[in-house]
C-alpha cells in the first residue's frame, strides 16, 4: 500500500521534525508534503502548498489564517494513506485523486496551542491570534472528526486532544537519539577551552533562553542547593538571566552560547543533574541527559512527569520552592546512571518506528475492516 506524508512547514531543526524525519525512514517510499520546506537541505519533498509560492512563505504567524485552505487544496496523489504530523493544522490536509478519499492518520504533537491553549504559547495571546482563534476553533475540531485514528505524543497531550477535539487517542512518545548520548563525547580544542573554564561539577540548564523555558529556576536551584550552575543555549531573555546571575548569585552562573552536540554531550557528562522546569508537551532534552547517565530534575506535570521516574531517574516537583528544590538535588546526587540510561532507551528511535508502524498497520485494518462490515 503506498502512503503519502503531511508535516506544517519543515525547518532545519525541531522536535517535530525529528519526527518527521522518523516517520520518512519507517516509510520510505511515502510521498511526503508540507507547507513549505525551508529544512536547508535536511528534507527533500514531492510538493509544498500554494503558501510557498507566495510572500506569505515563511512568516508563521501571518499565514495562520490561510493555512487551513491551503490543507483543502492539495494536488492529486495517488495513496492509499496520508499520515499527518501535526502541530497546528497539518491534520486538515485533503489532497485530490486517488487519496482524496484515502484513510487519513494523525501523529498530533499538540493541538494548535494558539488557538486551544494560548495560555502555554505567548504568541496566542496577541490580537491577531485571539481574533482568528473563536473562528477557527469550530472548523478545527470538525476536521480533527476526519481521521481513522489519532496518536498522540504524550498522554498530556492526548489530554488536550480530548478537550480540544472530543477525539480518543493513542499515545506513543516521540523518538530520541538514545544512542548518539551513550559514547564519550569528543570535544573540539576550542571546547575544551571552555570547558576548562568552568566548574568541576554543576547544575546545566539546558535550553533557549526566552522567559516559558523558567531558566531562572535553574538558578534558583543552584542558590538553593549551593552548588553553580551553567546556562547553555541562546536567546532573547539571556540578558535578563545575566542581570539575575549577577544579582542573586555573583560568580557562580556560567553561561555557554549555542553549545554544538559533542560540547552539549560533555556539559551533560559532567553535571550533577539537568535543571529543566518548563512544562513541556514531551520534552527531548531530559530524555538526552538520562541517556548520557544524568537524572533530571523537573516539574511534576508535562511530558517530564511521563519519562522521568520520580527518585529513581530524577526529581518531579509540584513547587518550586527553596526547600524542594534543595532536596530535589540531594536526591538526584545519588541516583544510578545505569537507571537513567535504561529510562531513556524507552524512547528511542527504534522504539518509536516499532510502535508507529504497529499502529498505522493495527488502524489501516481496522478501517478495512469497517468498510468491510457496512459493505
Amino acid at each position: 500500500m503506498s502512503g503519502v506524508l503531511v508535516h506544517e512547514w519543515l525547518a532545519p531543526r525541531g522536535g517535530s521534525e525529528n519526527v518527521f524525519e522518523a516517520l520518512t525512514g519507517v516509510f520510505p517510499d511515502a510521498a511526503r508534503y508540507c507547507l513549505w520546506n525551508e529544512s536547508d537541505g535536511r528534507f527533500e519533498v514531492d510538493g509544498e502548498t500554494w503558501l510557498a509560492r507566495t510572500p506569505l512563505r515563511g512568516r508563521k504567524a501571518a499565514s495562520v489564517p490561510f493555512m487551513p485552505v491551503a490543507w483543502r487544496t492539495l494536488p492529486s496523489v495517488d495513496a492509499d494513506w496520508v499520515l499527518a504530523s501535526s502541530h497546528l493544522f497539518a491534520h486538515h490536509a485533503r489532497f485530490s485523486g486517488a487519496a482524496h478519499g484515502a484513510p487519513k492518520l494523525v501523529y498530533a504533537h499538540t493541538p494548535a496551542r494558539y488557538i486551544w491553549n494560548p495560555e502555554l504559547d505567548v504568541r496566542g495571546s496577541s490580537l491577531p491570534a485571539r481574533a482568528v482563534a473563536g473562528a477557527l476553533k469550530g472548523l478545527d475540531r470538525r476536521r480533527a472528526q476526519e481521521p481513522v485514528a489519532i496518536a498522540a505524543n504524550s498522554a498530556f497531550v492526548q489530554q488536550r486532544i480530548e478537550a480540544a477535539w472530543h477525539r480518543e487517542s493513542a499515545v506513543i512518545h516521540p523518538p530520541v537519539d538514545v544512542t548518539g548520548f551513550l559514547r564519550a563525547p569528543e570535544p573540539t580544542a576550542r571546547d575544551e577551552a571552555l570547558l576548562a573554564g568552568l566548574p568541576e561539577t554543576f547544575l546545566l540548564g539546558f535550553s533557549r533562553f526566552i522567559p516559558y523555558k523558567r531558566l531562572d529556576l535553574v538558578i534558583e536551584a543552584g542558590i538553593a542547593a549551593d552548588v553553580p550552575v551553567v546556562l547553555a543555549g541562546a536567546g532573547s531573555d539571556e540578558a535578563r538571566l545575566r542581570s539575575l546571575a549577577d544579582d542573586r548569585a555573583p560568580g557562580r552562573v556560567f553561561f555557554v552560547d549555542s553549545p554544538g552536540p559533542e560540547l552539549y554531550r560533555a556539559l551533560l557528562r559532567r553535571c550533577i543533574a539537568l535543571v529543566f522546569p518548563a512544562v513541556e508537551d514531551f520534552g527531548i532534552v531530559p530524555v538526552e541527559a538520562m541517556a548520557a547517565g544524568r537524572p533530571v530534575i523537573a516539574p511534576a506535570l508535562g511530558g517530564t512527569a511521563e519519562t522521568v521516574v520520580d527518585g529513581r531517574t530524577g526529581a518531579l516537583l509540584e513547587h518550586w520552592s527553596r526547600d524542594a528544590m534543595r532536596r530535589a538535588v540531594e536526591v538526584v546526587t545519588g541516583l544510578s546512571a545505569d537507571a537513567c540510561r535504561a529510562q531513556a532507551a524507552r524512547f528511542s528511535g527504534e522504539v518509536f518506528a516499532d510502535r508507529i508502524r504497529a499502529w498505522v498497520s493495527d488502524s489501516l485494518g481496522e478501517q478495512q475492516g469497517s468498510g468491510r462490515e457496512r459493505a
